[in-house]
């Protein structure tokens, strides 16, 4: 279910990079050994705190990939030079850290009760670097991994009020493009508590936020999560027409979407049209077993 593995991380943008070298444009989260290479082509002409900002994206993109020890030997690096090092070099160093011991991608057994001190105090110290250097980018990066740690969904609320709280006081890019992930996670928050009709207040403010950014992807996840909430509040027709304009758009990119076709198998089963569901059944199981 794409809302339960969006939680927390849903349209994935990280923080705008402050560091001379545009982070931004090195990331592909979708790709995160090609984001790897990226880094790599970078950080041979890098130096001082970017060289140490470039060697914690690395290590990032081996926690996407589940490589946790690997990405805390990078950081170890890291770590060596710290002390000398800026605000931002610091900050990103304690955050990534965090994030191999709880994220979006460690498995829920993985998320111990020693993982999650460890990934606390990791966070606890970002936090405190990047409020002390009004880093506010940075500082809701850290607030929104703590949904991470603290997962029941009235934390995830917490969190996410937490977060837009600092967004809402900025007046950093860096921190107002955030408000979009943090109403999406509200509002998967409020969907897991049964507040249908509140988190559908926030997916519709997070809509016009990505439509700014102008990202096709971005722009689709979001109509999804509406389309979701609708079926969840029993609105079942308004569901299934987003969803059916969802599957021909992601179709005609030649990248459909299994979400759309277990929301689009759930809608029809709702409504009683068993061969639609099945077809729709059908082409989620495809897409599984597609190369």
């Amino acid at each position: 279910m794409r809302a339960q593995s969006l939680f927390f991380a849903a349209l994935m943008t990280g923080s705008p990079a402050m560091a001379a070298v545009d982070l931004n444009a090195l990331w592909d989260f979708n790709k995160p050994a090609l984001s790897e290479e990226r880094f790599r082509a970078a950080l041979a002409s890098a130096s001082g705190d970017d060289a140490l900002i470039l060697q914690t994206q690395i290590a990032r993109s081996f926690g996407l990939r589940r490589d946790f020890v690997r990405a805390r030997q990078l950081l170890s690096e890291v770590q060596t030079r710290l002390a000398q090092a800026g605000a931002e070099a610091q900050v990103r160093y304690w955050l990534e850290l965090g994030r191999t011991w709880a994220s979006a991608t460690h498995k829920p057994e993985e998320l111990t009760a020693e993982a999650k001190t460890a990934a606390r105090d990791a966070y606890d110290r970002a936090l405190a670097i990047a409020k002390s250097a009004g880093l506010d980018g940075l500082a809701i990066d850290t607030v929104h991994m703590y949904a991470f740690i603290d997962t029941a969904p009235e934390d995830g609320i917490k969190w996410a009020d937490e977060g837009l709280k600092i967004a809402n006081a900025s007046a950093q890019p860096a921190a107002r493009r955030w408000e979009a992930t943090l109403r999406n996670n509200r509002g998967v928050a409020l969907n897991q508590l049964k507040r249908h009709d509140e988190a559908l207040v926030e997916f519709k403010r997070a809509l016009p936020l990505y439509e700014a950014r102008g990202r096709a992807d971005d722009i689709r996840i979001a109509h999804w999560m509406i389309a979701n909430t609708l079926r969840l509040m029993g609105r079942l027709g308004e569901a299934r027409d987003i969803q059916l304009r969802l599957e021909r758009e992601w179709d005609a990119d030649q990248n459909p979407d299994p979400y759309v076709f277990e929301e689009l198998e759930a809608i029809y089963k709702a409504l009683g049209d068993a061969p639609r569901a099945a077809h729709y059944a059908a082409r989620l199981k495809a897409t599984k077993t597609a190369p």
